[in-house]
């Protein structure tokens, strides 16, 4: 992996991170910016239960991943966390980005006592399910489901 530094998300990179996403969702429309955008970054950047990740090549957000901790009253009453939003820059993939913020959110996770982290993935690639294996996460291990709301 080229020279970058592994690091939490600040508060003035709204939009270096929203052009990170386009990577991950390109076919999305754009962000509505506005008071609500701004209200709900706000809201995200104060929230102690929620980490973004980011790899920054010199000054450059080049990938990211969202971490989600999430209180519990099993499991001895230890947290557990949710990854979300895994992107790295089309023109910087299989450098390592990826699996350093994923490294990064984890370690955190367990720093911070959780007990499992989960994520999911809608690709069916079998590259980007080895991606996620060689980050330490098995596959087949729980079923998954979801609801587009």
């Amino acid at each position: 992996m080229p020279e970058a530094i592994i690091r939490q998300i600040q508060e003035h990179e709204l939009e270096p991170l929203l052009e990170l996403y386009t990577h991950l969702n390109p076919n999305d429309a754009p962000v509505e910016r506005g008071e609500r955008l701004d209200a709900q970054w706000e809201r995200m950047v104060a929230n102690p239960d929620l980490e973004i990740w980011v790899a920054d090549e010199g000054g450059d957000l080049v990938a990211s991943c969202s971490l989600v901790l999430v209180d519990n009253l099993t499991r001895g009453a230890r947290p557990y966390a949710l990854i979300e939003n895994v992107v790295t820059r089309a023109d910087r993939r299989r450098l390592g980005y990826g699996h350093a913020v994923l490294k990064a959110a984890i370690e955190s996770a367990r720093e911070r006592g959780c007990y499992k982290v989960m994520l999911m993935t809608s690709s069916k690639q079998e590259s980007v399910l080895s991606f996620y294996e060689g980050a330490g996460f098995l596959k087949g291990y729980k079923t998954g489901f979801y609801m587009q709301l």
